[in-house]
């Protein structure tokens, strides 16, 4: 059913967790401690739902530890607030990566995180489809790319694994490899059902934004309900017809509020959830 929900994206400056590179000469994200927190990740469930949200999706890089000790108190904690696990965002690691080694390693590193996401109970972990950029290539029937045959195989591998879990795989438009909603269908396409779709309205632009928005909410499982802003203020124009679109493809996920600004996080995403509540 729709419903609200919120990403710790949009609190990640107050949880003080980002990401760095690894050490491991990859290129692979790794969490990378950048200021102190004023928030801790396991007090968000108790903080969200006082703000009326009770569904959440966390990012890797916002886990402080992945020891099993720490996903049970996380448990624990969304089970006495009352908060739904939705996903684990995993932001990083390229499936597509032209050097075999990158992306063995990257796909060893995905499954790692689906072992997380099991571990503390989420029922969808998000996968980037790919940082290939295929721009301007030949493509045709674009299903037919190798680079996009590339990437819903290793999806379909890592749906699998995420099944042993007790997680589905989505994937997003998110990325060089589906900046086109074109590709994002060809990839969901070949993955044949076995992989699902977070639909973010931020990213997608320009004058096709919302022909391209439609082309994929229907597929969506869930959507980054993420407002653009001028001059500070919300454009509840364009907020509003993305929001529009979502409800006539009759979208029954959860909305994950998305602010990306870099103060008053919870003021905007009380904004954000207002204008939301009218489409759950």
């Amino acid at each position: 059913m729709p419903r609200l929900s919120l990403s710790t994206w949009s609190i990640h400056r107050p949880l003080g967790l980002g990401y760095g590179p690894a050490d491991d000469g990859i290129g692979r994200l790794v969490p990378d401690q950048y200021k102190p927190s004023s928030h801790s990740l396991l007090a968000v469930p108790s903080r969200m739902a006082a703000h009326g949200v009770n569904t959440l999706e966390i990012c890797h890089f916002h886990f402080p530890s992945t020891d099993q000790s720490y996903l049970d108190e996380l448990r624990t904690s969304l089970d006495e607030a009352g908060v739904e696990l939705f996903s684990i965002l995993i932001d990083a690691g390229d499936i597509t990566a032209e050097d075999m080694t990158q992306r063995d390693a990257d796909l060893d590193w995905i499954r790692d995180w689906l072992d997380v996401a099991g571990g503390c109970g989420a029922s969808h972990a998000r996968i980037i489809a790919g940082q290939t950029d295929v721009e301007g290539t030949a493509h045709g029937d674009w299903r037919d790319h190798p680079v996009i045959r590339m990437s819903a195989n290793h999806l379909k591998m890592l749906a699998a694994y995420g099944q042993d879990c007790g997680v589905q795989v989505i994937t997003e438009n998110f990325r060089a490899l589906t900046k086109r909603p074109e590709q994002v269908l060809a990839i969901l396409d070949l993955c044949e059902e076995q992989v699902g779709l977070c639909a973010d309205f931020g990213n997608y632009g320009g004058p096709t934004k919302y022909d391209d928005l439609t082309a994929i909410l229907p597929y969506a499982d869930a959507i980054h309900a993420k407002p653009e802003y001028q001059n500070g203020i919300m454009d509840r124009t364009d907020f509003n017809r993305c929001l529009d679109l979502s409800r006539d493809a009759r979208f029954d996920g959860p909305y994950s509020l998305i602010f990306e600004g870099s103060s008053g996080e919870w003021d905007h995403l009380n904004e954000i959830r207002d204008v939301v509540k009218a489409y759950v």
